[in-house]
């Protein structure tokens, strides 16, 4: 989804909270359930979950993975600096980001680095040629600082929407 450069910021209700928390825990739960843990009836619950969707408040339901069950057994955050800060450059680093399956999370960022990046690799020969071939001055690269966290003490996929 197309992220606007002017944010609208929505104020929620507590039963549009109590929605947005039960589908974070489980965005699987039938409208019927839901209905039921939110105290609303069927129909009711549903055209909220429907508004949430058309706000873009909800942009997307997805499965987690344990994606080192599956072979990803790294997790990489890259430190990058930029060529330049004009917006042609910018622009082609995100355009080159946004097109690679192994990078997770991109955030242009305002301090020593210009971005960083969450980087997933099944191991660190992935992620040396991942580096090599596309951490480059092609896509508007000059430096990068890659950090290895030894172990993940928390991650989580939930907005704390108790504290809005």
């Amino acid at each position: 989804m197309k992220q606007d450069s002017k944010l609208i910021r929505i104020k929620l209700d507590r039963i549009d909270r109590n929605i947005i928390q039960a589908l974070q825990k489980n965005a699987r739960i039938q409208n019927n359930d839901l209905a039921t843990v939110i105290g609303l009836s069927p129909s009711s619950c549903l055209r909220r979950v429907k508004l949430l969707e058309e706000a873009g408040i909800i942009q997307h339901y997805t499965t987690v993975v344990d994606m080192q069950k599956i072979g990803f057994q790294l997790i990489l955050f890259s430190r990058i600096w930029l060529v330049g800060q004009d917006a042609e450059t910018i622009d082609t680093f995100i355009c080159a980001m946004k097109e690679l399956p192994q990078v997770m999370e991109c955030y242009i960022i305002l301090g020593e680095c210009d971005a960083m990046l969450k980087v997933v690799v099944p191991d660190l020969e992935s992620y040396r040629k991942f580096q090599s071939t596309h951490l480059t001055k092609k896509n508007g690269i000059t430096s990068v600082k890659t950090d290895l966290p030894s172990q993940i003490i928390k991650q989580s996929f939930q907005l704390p929407l108790d504290d809005l």
